[in-house]
């Protein structure tokens, strides 16, 4: 069975998975043995490596990453160059929040060729940018603006147009280290409306915030920073 299989299966059964974002920028430093401790002690469902800036060490994550844990190592790319042929798949992003072509469909045709070179399991996924009260990496670096939260038809006919185009999952983005999660009434909006899966990421900062995402009806959660910053806490997020 594939992830895409197995996240489809767990919306038709109403189970919550949980992602943990690897950034190979960052994953070189002394931190990394107790993180990884307590991924083995308590794992997430999937491992995303990936960043928004170019990493000399990209395939050397993902093989450390593959070598010490039997669950799927995904990539999460930030641009054409983060792809790695010794992960298990890819989220094949288009930044649908945006108007840059660069990211809406440059780069895919780009990597195109590349991976189907790669056994890799090729995940369709359509990536909406939100405002999180400041400037994200992926703003900056995409040169596109995030959407206002607050407009839930724009993101709403977004995400819509997304699933129209054949994407297999939308993934809703506050940002790295953001200052708030993705907002409760946008995910119950797009949840209610949706026929495919939900991945929220940014700004889930402890317990609470992740059961609030859970239970407006996200079918996946995405946690980088804290995780950097306080490894510890991974247990109490898979609790």
């Amino acid at each position: 069975m594939g992830f895409l299989d197995r996240i489809q299966q767990a919306k038709q059964n109403s189970k919550k998975l949980l992602a943990v974002l690897i950034d190979p920028d960052k994953f070189q430093n002394d931190e990394n043995a107790l993180l990884v401790r307590q991924m083995k002690k308590t794992p997430p469902d999937i491992l995303l490596v990936g960043g928004s800036l170019l990493s000399d060490y990209l395939n050397e994550t993902v093989s450390f990453l593959k070598k010490h844990f039997t669950i799927p190592v995904f990539l999460f790319p930030g641009n054409v160059i983060q792809i790695s042929s010794e992960a298990d798949g890819i989220l094949f992003m288009s930044l649908i929040s945006g108007r840059n072509p660069e990211f809406l469909i440059g780069q895919q045709v780009v990597a195109a060729p590349l991976l189907k070179k790669t056994h890799l399991e090729i995940i369709p996924t359509g990536y909406i940018l939100l405002e999180n009260g400041k400037t994200t990496s992926v703003e900056y670096m995409s040169n596109t603006k995030p959407i206002p939260q607050d407009k839930q038809d724009i993101i709403l006919a977004t995400a819509l147009a997304g699933q129209y185009l054949g994407q297999q999952l939308i993934y809703l983005e506050t940002g790295s280290g953001a200052n708030h999660t993705v907002s409760q009434i946008l995910i119950e909006s797009l949840s209610e409306k949706l026929n495919i899966p939900i991945i929220a990421g940014g700004g889930i900062r402890n317990a609470k915030d992740l059961k609030a995402i859970y239970n407006a009806g996200a079918d996946m959660a995405v946690v980088g920073t804290v995780i950097e910053e306080n490894p510890e806490i991974l247990s109490t997020l898979i609790r």
